[in-house]
């Protein structure tokens, strides 16, 4: 059994994305909500194409020297069913709500793009290990290239775009699945609920 949640992760629901820690509770359901699990099926590829997704991106990062973490990944679609255009895969190094920390790779394919969102409790750093994103921050877009960082603070609105295929370190504080808050109310709705009800601050 863990400890108590932050302060801020208990305003949220704190429900975590990809934990990996061993002392993380299982997914919890929140008022008029979906959990976790069924949140992140709603989002993320399935069965054979994701097989054949996973396969394509190992054998991608195979090809440039380097390996992923052995951990389940995330090939997410966002609710667009639209993998190659809206989608990114990531692969939680560990999600750690009690030590306050989230590490991951994000893989993209070139031409796949993350949805505009913002979070109010996540502040996050980005460094592109391999490839170039195209990064728009606050409204403000730039080119991110190998060894390039950014640092996103909270409630900043960002979206980005893989120009060829690229593989990014995000260090950052926990990843809750209700503090990420998409422009888009289609994705609100899978997270939050038919009413797309984002929790108050």
């Amino acid at each position: 059994m863990t400890g108590p949640q932050s302060h801020e992760a208990r305003k949220l629901g704190g429900r975590r994305r990809g934990v990996v820690n061993e002392t993380a509770r299982g997914p919890r359901k929140a008022a008029g909500c979906m959990d976790e699990a069924e949140i992140l099926r709603n989002l993320s590829l399935q069965g054979e194409e994701r097989k054949a997704v996973l396969q394509r991106i190992r054998q991608v990062v195979e090809s440039w020297g380097l390996r992923l973490p052995d951990v389940a990944p995330d090939p997410l679609h966002f609710g667009y069913h639209d993998f190659a255009r809206i989608g990114e895969t990531e692969f939680n190094i560990n999600n750690n709500v009690e030590q306050g920390y989230c590490g991951k790779f994000i893989f993209m394919f070139a031409g796949q793009t993350c949805p505009s969102h913002h979070h109010r409790i996540k502040h996050e750093t980005f460094f592109i290990v391999k490839g170039r994103v195209e990064m728009e921050l606050s409204g403000k877009r730039q080119i991110l290239n190998q060894g390039d960082r950014l640092v996103v603070d909270q409630n900043s609105r960002h979206a980005f775009t893989a120009l060829e295929d690229s593989l990014v370190l995000e260090s950052s504080k926990p990843d809750l699945v209700d503090d990420s808050i998409f422009d888009d109310p289609k994705i609100d709705r899978i997270i939050f609920g038919d009413d797309g009800g984002v929790p108050d601050a």
